[in-house]
């Protein structure tokens, strides 16, 4: 999250200055960063379901307590 936050602080930045200086932004028209943010959204999705339906990881610890064979006890 932070990252994001510090992305926008620079991007507002950014664009502080140039208008301080008259510059037009090479920055792309709006309806291309509605695209973007659609190609962002859908590979969310794509992860989010993923996660959704993959097995469930495999764990080397017994869930009930129990030692695993062969480990020594510290008697």
């Amino acid at each position: 999250m932070t990252a994001y936050l510090v992305s926008l602080l620079m991007g507002l930045a950014a664009g502080v200055a140039y208008g301080l200086v008259n510059f037009r932004s090479p920055a792309p028209p709006m309806i291309a960063l509605v695209g973007l943010f659609g190609m962002l959204l859908g590979q969310q999705a794509v992860d989010m379901v993923r996660s959704r339906f993959a097995p469930p990881a495999q764990s080397s610890v017994p869930h009930d307590g129990s030692r695993v064979q062969g480990s020594s006890s510290p008697d």
